[in-house]
């Protein structure tokens, strides 16, 4: 009696995650630079961060002050956002744009999931011991890392959509 159960529910749910796929694959081939950036999320800045802010890598920001001005960890959950939309910019350029420097590319990808785990690690750190110095160091790391991903990310923009740096900048 329990095995036909789990069988049915094991088909359900490939069923529901085959059909979930179809969806985001159908929604990432719709995508254009201005669908892409309007799903960047502008709720917090990381330009108080740095002086270069989009220009050149590099905080000039301690981990505590980083701490504050990232507004904890609602900076946190944007930065993992933005990664993620940043990673989808690098992809629409890699699928739909002529000579795109493939390296570039490749360095976004990186970017993007060393971001993700720095910021799920700090995110995982909060949830134990709040504002710790370890939360502090894994947030000022995935901020670090954010800055030079959006200076590249603006460097992707300028080469192959540079119509949309505008409004990138605005959006970040």
């Amino acid at each position: 009696m329990v095995l036909p159960v789990l069988q049915i529910a094991a088909v359900v749910a490939i069923a529901l995650y085959l059909v979930r796929w179809r969806k985001s694959v159908r929604r990432r081939n719709a995508q254009t630079w201005e669908t892409l950036l309007a799903r960047l999320r502008p709720e917090w800045s990381a330009r108080e961060l740095s002086d270069r802010f989009l220009w050149q890598e590099g905080l000039s920001a301690t981990p505590e002050e980083t701490w504050q001005r990232m507004e904890g960890i609602k900076g946190l959950w944007v930065m993992f956002q933005n990664a993620g939309v940043m990673l989808e910019m690098a992809d629409f350029a890699a699928k739909n744009c002529e000579g795109v420097d493939r390296l570039l590319v490749e360095t976004l990808h990186s970017d993007a999931m060393q971001i993700r785990v720095c910021v799920l690690t700090a995110l995982a750190h909060y949830a134990f011991k709040h504002a710790s110095e370890g939360v502090r160091v894994n947030a000022y790391r995935a901020a670090s890392m954010y800055i030079g991903m959006a200076a590249r990310t603006t460097q992707l923009l300028q080469e192959y959509a540079a119509v949309t740096v505008p409004d990138f900048v605005a959006a970040m």
